[in-house]
């Protein structure tokens, strides 16, 4: 499971924090989100208000962002929520980042699918980048986490990287997708072998014309 990097010294983290406020765009985004909600159940929108946040963090520091306390704090006030409660949220799901990530968090799935087809071998070839887990690379360009099943078992082994997902690895491919974001490439996201979504390996045994157009079979049949 997880191995968190360590929450930052609180004095330090509020000198930085202290004084965040939403961008304008984000002012309005996060007023959208509100609105959705009857009046009285604002909490609701707890959720894409700390995506929200975790995202103009990252925009300010050119990471993949996280959220320190006086931001979930600044959430909690907006949305009149206990803090515990908006902290509750942050620390149960690991799409938010409660200490600072690189560029680019890797996260690798460990989970018994991705174990069994390989991730013993993404995990090395992100420790051949130099990596730990539960560190950022000295750059600040990646930080490693290895998670729980992320939800693409059918394409083992996996790994999402910030909003993308990355499929059917190898050493090799895992690799190859460190190096292009090292260079400021975009990888090819997906599986790595040219499978659409979660098909069989080497495209549909049945129904094949449906990959081509919405085809009816229905007089075939008949």
């Amino acid at each position: 499971m997880a191995d968190a990097p360590q929450i930052p010294d609180e004095a330090e983290t509020r000198a930085r924090w202290g004084a965040f406020a939403w961008t304008p765009d984000n002012a309005k985004e996060a007023q959208r989100h509100i609105d959705k909600y009857p009046a009285g159940r604002q909490a609701s929108a707890v959720m894409p208000l700390l995506d929200l946040a975790q995202r103009q963090v990252g925009a300010e520091t050119d990471t993949q962002g996280w959220l320190p306390i006086p931001v979930i704090e600044y959430v909690a006030a907006q949305l009149d929520m206990p803090k515990m409660r908006v902290i509750e949220v942050v620390s149960f799901y690991t799409m938010y980042n409660m200490a600072p990530v690189g560029k680019f968090h890797i996260q690798v799935c460990g989970t018994t699918p991705c174990m069994l087809r390989g991730s013993d071998d993404v995990l090395a070839a992100c420790y051949a980048k130099g990596m730990k887990k539960g560190a950022t690379t000295p750059d600040g360009l990646f930080t490693l986490t290895e998670v729980e099943c992320l939800g693409a078992c059918a394409n083992a082994p996996m790994v999402q990287i910030n909003d993308d997902n990355y499929e059917d690895l190898t050493e090799a491919s895992m690799a190859s997708i460190l190096d292009d974001l090292a260079a400021g490439r975009q990888p090819v996201i997906g599986s790595q072998i040219g499978r659409r979504t979660s098909e069989q390996v080497g495209g549909p045994s049945t129904l094949k014309d449906m990959k081509k157009e919405n085809h009816d079979y229905r007089g075939e049949w008949a």
